[in-house]
């Protein structure tokens, strides 16, 4: 039944973040839905074990959307 159900509910994706210290040396891994509370985490495309205590390449981390904003439409006067 279970089985059954989750092919019928949306199934958030986890998301992959990397903790940096003030250097931007990768200190840990994290794979969730929601971003991490706390300081130093980062969203990235993907977990790459071979970052772990090196700098993070510019190329891995997920540039943040803003959300739309929803147009002003100018009033008649």
């Amino acid at each position: 039944m279970r089985l059954l159900k989750s092919l019928f509910t949306p199934n958030a994706r986890h998301r992959h973040f990397v903790r940096l210290d003030a250097n931007g040396i990768c200190q840990a891994f994290k794979e969730c839905r929601l971003p991490p509370v706390g300081e130093g985490w980062v969203e990235v495309t993907e977990t790459r074990l071979s970052w772990m205590h090196r700098p993070l390449p510019a190329s891995a981390v997920v540039i943040p959307q803003r959300e739309h904003a929803h147009p002003r439409h100018a009033l008649a006067s």
